[in-house]
């Protein structure tokens, strides 16, 4: 392989072999640090947006913003739980775990961590994990 930065399109297209060499492992540290510096940025874009925001006297027009508002902080708060995971990810890469189940200790793969760069587990494990989660539930 060449030694650039591969794509995402590499990654589409790459047949499973010498899995999570340092190539994919580069890519997936800079996938990762982008999606944080989004979510950072999103963070901050919030946090003005509600510091600007004026007192309107109108009830509709204030209950409108309200709901506005809590939608926003909602969003956040799913981000700011998805930096965590981020954060974890971009560990257990330093540490050359990224890219295996926890569960099996089977690849995950690629085109799996590419969809959800977060993964801990391959797509067994968690089906079965929910499988679970639904018989005790019943």
């Amino acid at each position: 392989m060449e030694n650039r930065p591969l794509t995402e399109q590499d990654i589409q297209n790459d047949n499973g072999e010498d899995y999570m060499n340092s190539q994919h492992l580069a890519f997936f540290r800079q996938y990762l640090l982008n999606m944080k510096a989004q979510l950072l940025e999103n963070a901050n874009a919030t946090s003005q947006h509600l510091q600007e925001q004026e007192a309107t006297p109108d009830p509709a027009d204030r209950a409108t913003l309200e709901e506005e508002y809590a939608l926003e902080l909602r969003t956040r708060d799913r981000e700011r739980k998805l930096l965590i995971k981020i954060d974890q990810a971009i560990n257990r890469i330093d540490q050359g775990e990224y890219g295996y189940c926890e569960d099996t200790g089977e690849p995950i793969g690629l085109k799996r961590l590419l969809a959800r760069p977060t993964a801990t587990l391959s797509i067994e494990a968690q089906e079965r994990r929910e499988r679970l989660k639904r018989q005790y539930a019943d």
